[in-house]
């Protein structure tokens, strides 16, 4: 599964319909990874919505950098932020299930019991904005053109689906490639629906500013190139009646500004221009929010507190890098990396280390293998790390003093086994006699601050690296090509994580332009995991080989850890109400808040009285 935080090409819906060249089962609302899903095909609504909520008002946000492109499904541009709010997919997400779908645009999905194939019948009341009806033509010719002219991900996430056909005036039957991956029926039931005839006459990898017909609950109102963008809900949108939509899509306009840097933006929420910011510095967090708004109860700060698999948030190594081939050496330096001084000295200690690509989660590894994660792992003895087997892994720690002595001296001893030396204070490996040199890209200033006192600790190690800071559009670029020694990134994780695991770690796209496969990992053995993790028959299994590859992957010493927190850190005026109920797995400010008059006619009289 995908994970709805990191981007939109990685986002949309899920449910599932059964084969029509099988023994079929009763059509299904909705699906459960595994299991069944938790609301039964007569709920309502979300446990975590309001059907009462109320319509109405307008809500500002601030995006940074700027857009070129209105299109999020290919690899040109860089797309405005919100544009998923346009378009509607075959099924739709719960927000405090691990990974269950609803239908959406599709009305029933059917599959056969070993899911190798899925039929959804479309809703016959599903509709573009332009009022032309959703069709199976519509969804085959999406399917086609995302895998032939989409995004590169999709390749990688579509690769195991090897055709799509009309089997019936409203239905689509998808079919899979052999092997067990339960997962399949959902990700294709993730799928937004493209309108063909809206494609037919333009140039679908073109990236610009055209507005796309969607289906969603809102269409663009206006486009400022690289300034704004504008979002009106739809009032007659087609789905609004449904069970999956009440409580949901509350606001009437939805408006992007779009900011310098984060710094600027702050200073813009502070001088009421925008009404919500989601905080990931912890300096800015305790200490940039200090104003009269602030002070007077106008602009409140909360954390919220989440069931959300952290992901691995670190240093990335590029190990397409002769540099960084040797696995010592990754491990080495993240020895000169002073997580707890860092956490003290600059976070005000708000943060946890990362040990695990799924902290917060059951699926995170911990201590030393046994059981059932211990038996997958044996049959890889001798292809992966020796000390998978005998080692719990934990990231390198320090007193927080600021003083990493012992550290950078385990350090020093990994890269003399991995035929380094210091020479004349420069660290120099000995078969080529060059000194280790490297650049830290960043595309945000505020991380300088982070990177600089690891740049020094490498630098009493003799080891030069330089650090450069690009606008995003280079950065975006510079990635896409892997054009990079070493980056700061997220890789962000679900609760049932499967085909997009590829994506992340896979041999077949380390070198294709796009992938998530930053640090260019190409190992057969990970490469099998990957396949254990998709075709988990259960839960358990999936916790088992998850954790199994989560520790082979800790070993291989691909990224230093770098910290999470397992809350949401948001600021907003006080103009807001939602649900009483929080999803696990979400905060749900887009889709389940709404505007309260009466605290916005508030907000603006005591604005007033403070100014």
């Amino acid at each position: 599964m995908i994970n709805g935080k990191t981007t939109f090409l990685m986002v949309s819906t899920l449910l599932i319909l059964s084969s029509p060249t099988a023994a079929l089962a009763t059509p299904l609302h909705g699906v459960a990874m595994h299991g069944e899903p938790r609301y039964e095909a007569d709920f309502t609504h979300f446990d975590y919505t309001n059907p009462d909520a109320p319509k109405g008002g307008t809500v500002k946000l601030a995006a940074i950098g700027g857009f070129d492109s209105l299109n999020p499904f290919i690899l040109k541009g860089r797309s405005a932020t919100g544009i998923g709010l346009t378009f509607d997919a075959l099924t739709v997400s719960s927000d405090d299930e691990a990974f269950s779908r609803y239908g959406l645009i599709a009305e029933t999905i059917d599959m056969p019991e070993d899911r190798s194939s899925v039929t959804f019948t479309l809703r016959a009341e599903a509709r573009f904005h332009d009022g032309h009806p959703i069709t199976v033509e519509d969804v085959i010719w999406t399917f086609e053109t995302l895998k032939s002219k989409g995004h590169p991900f999709y390749r990688s996430y579509y690769g195991s689906v090897t055709g799509a056909e009309k089997v019936g005036d409203r239905q689509v039957k998808f079919t899979f490639a052999g092997g067990e991956n339960r997962e399949l029926p959902l990700i294709i039931s993730e799928m937004v629906v493209l309108p063909k005839h809206f494609w037919a006459e333009r140039e679908f990898q073109k990236a610009d500013l055209t507005i796309p017909l969607g289906s969603g609950p809102y269409r663009i109102e206006k486009v400022e190139a690289g300034r704004s963008i504008t979002y009106q809900r739809v009032e007659d949108y087609w789905a609004r009646d449904l069970a999956v939509s009440q409580g949901k899509y509350n606001y009437d306009t939805i408006r992007y500004d779009y900011y310098r840097d984060a710094t600027i933006a702050l200073e813009a929420l502070k001088a009421g221009e925008y009404d919500f910011r989601s905080e990931n510095s912890s300096k800015r967090w305790a200490t940039g929010y200090q104003s009269p708004a602030l002070e007077n109860g106008l602009l409140k700060q909360e954390l919220i507190p989440n069931d959300n698999p952290t992901g691995m948030q670190g240093f990335v190594f590029n190990t397409r890098r002769p540099l960084f081939e040797d696995p010592r050496v990754r491990q080495a330096l993240a020895y000169a990396f002073d997580f707890e001084w860092t956490n003290k000295t600059l976070f005000y200690g708000a943060y946890t280390r990362t040990a695990s690509y799924f902290s917060n989660s059951e699926l995170a590894s911990k201590g030393l293998p046994s059981g059932e994660e211990l038996e997958i792992l044996e049959a890889y003895r001798g292809r992966i790390p020796d000390a998978v087997f005998d080692t719990a892994y934990t990231p390198p720690l320090t007193d927080g003093s600021g003083n990493a002595r012992d550290n950078l001296r385990t350090a020093l001893e990994l890269l003399k086994a991995a035929g380094w030396e210091v020479r004349d204070k420069k660290l120099t490996q000995l078969k080529s006699d060059e000194a280790m040199k490297f650049e830290m890209l960043l595309v945000s200033p505020a991380f300088e601050r982070i990177v600089l006192p690891y740049k020094k600790n490498l630098e009493r190690l003799g080891i030069e690296m330089s650090v450069r800071t690009i606008d995003g559009a280079q950065y975006q670029k510079r990635l896409e090509n892997y054009d990079f020694d070493m980056i700061v990134s997220v890789i962000g994780q679900s609760l049932s994580p499967g085909n997009e695991q590829r994506n992340f770690w896979g041999s077949e796209v380390a070198d294709q332009p796009g992938s998530r496969n930053l640090a260019g990992i190409k190992d057969s053995a990970i490469d099998e995991l990957i396949e254990q993790v998709i075709s988990a028959p259960d839960r358990e299994g999936l916790v088992q080989r998850t954790r199994a590859l989560d520790r082979v992957l800790l070993h291989g010493h691909y990224v230093i850890p770098q910290w999470h927190m397992s809350a949401f850190r948001i600021a907003y005026w006080d103009k807001f109400a939602r649900p009483a109920k929080t999803p696990k797995y979400a905060l749900g400010f887009m889709d389940n808040w709404w505007v309260d008059p009466e605290r916005a006619r508030s907000l603006e009289e005591r604005k007033s009285a403070i100014q």
